[in-house]
């Protein structure tokens, strides 16, 4: 039974051979495929399997995974579209290692990166890990503003992927890796269709199982292209949290609460700027300098700065939007699990 939370299975023997298998899920990204196996076949430590899913994708990447065959050991497999978490089951079922790394088919890969995790897991072998993501030098201006809102301490709290201050550490599936075993135990993701990863995470703890955040082991993350797409998927993953609440009620964290809280002092600060004072925009504009000097510094590009201030404010709001909205109707209307975007979230 998943997420039974049975006793943890004896652990492994420290003379264990590891054998690994890369698993990703796609759908429509033929293009991001080619980047990533791209970054896969210049790995420094090429001993491993790739096996790419795709999921019910109507634009496939079969004829770009056709092309890297002689040089990474490959394997391709269409499905019915069943979402990223059963995609990523369906990937562990075919694999031959016996430890799995996930990764979004939008990342790339720095040269070094399998010999960094095969080091780490060697001389301190988990049962699972994760790794945080950062921004290609050769990303677009509005790319490095997204990475930057969904990476920085000042709008994420640090939870995704780079610290383990915060709480124990949760692995996000755009990098993250687990034993069979793990996946034996857990049967794996869950059929969510956003928040699996959380969830997966949650359930590994749960079970007794060891988790590490792998600092070194980055991969560059390319995500959403757009505005829209980007607060989708914040929109979606505040949702999330609320039906993972749900499942998990002590999964909820004050940090979890803060894009909600942001959005609704927004809301008060306009509000007080047209009935009271302009005076109270001056918050705003504080804040918006805050993050204009914040990633400016960090990017070295007043560009990404001021890009910044714009995704950093769909990702609160969208967050929060997303939290509020669900907390509303599966907690005070006790309705059934919501979600949105179920299929335009791509588009």
């Amino acid at each position: 039974m998943q997420g039974s939370g049975c006793n943890k299975p004896e652990p492994w023997n420290p003379e264990t051979v590891l054998t690994f298998s890369i698993i990703v899920p796609v759908f429509n990204r033929p293009d991001e495929v080619k980047a990533l196996l791209q970054s896969m076949a210049t790995q420094t430590n090429k001993d491993f399997e790739v096996v790419i899913v795709e999921d019910g994708s109507n634009v496939r990447c079969d004829l770009v995974c056709e092309n890297f065959k002689d040089r990474l050991d490959l394997k391709y497999f269409y499905k019915e579209n069943s979402g990223p978490g059963q995609s990523r089951n369906y990937g562990c079922n075919q694999a031959e290692g016996n430890y799995y790394i996930f990764l979004d088919s939008d990342c790339i890969l720095p040269p070094n990166y399998m010999e960094i995790v095969k080091k780490a897991l060697y001389n301190n072998l988990v049962d699972a890990f994760g790794g945080p993501d950062k921004a290609h030098p050769d990303f677009t201006l509005l790319q490095k503003a997204i990475n930057y809102s969904m990476t920085s301490l000042f709008t994420t709290g640090g939870i995704r992927g780079k610290s383990e201050k915060l709480d124990k550490f949760y692995p996000r599936s755009f990098n993250m890796g687990y034993s069979d075993v793990v996946f034996q135990h857990t049967e794996g993701f869950s059929k969510m269709r956003f928040g699996e990863d959380i969830d997966m995470s949650i359930r590994i703890l749960q079970n007794g199982f060891r988790t590490k955040l792998l600092k070194e082991a980055f991969v560059y993350h390319q995500r959403r292209s757009t505005l829209k797409q980007f607060f989708k998927q914040v929109f979606n993953s505040g949702i999330a949290r609320i039906n993972l609440y749900k499942k998990y009620p002590d999964s909820l964290k004050p940090v979890h609460w803060l894009p909600a809280i942001f959005t609704i002092g927004m809301i008060v600060l306009i509000l007080l700027s047209i009935v009271a004072s302009p005076y109270f925009l001056l918050f705003l504009m504080l804040h918006f300098l805050f993050l204009w000097v914040d990633s400016t510094l960090r990017n070295q590009n007043g560009v990404v700065g001021f890009l910044s201030i714009i995704t950093s404010y769909v990702q609160l709001l969208g967050y929060g939007l997303g939290f509020m909205i669900a907390a509303w109707n599966t907690i005070i209307l006790k309705e059934a699990e919501f979600s949105a975007f179920k299929t335009t979230f791509y588009k």
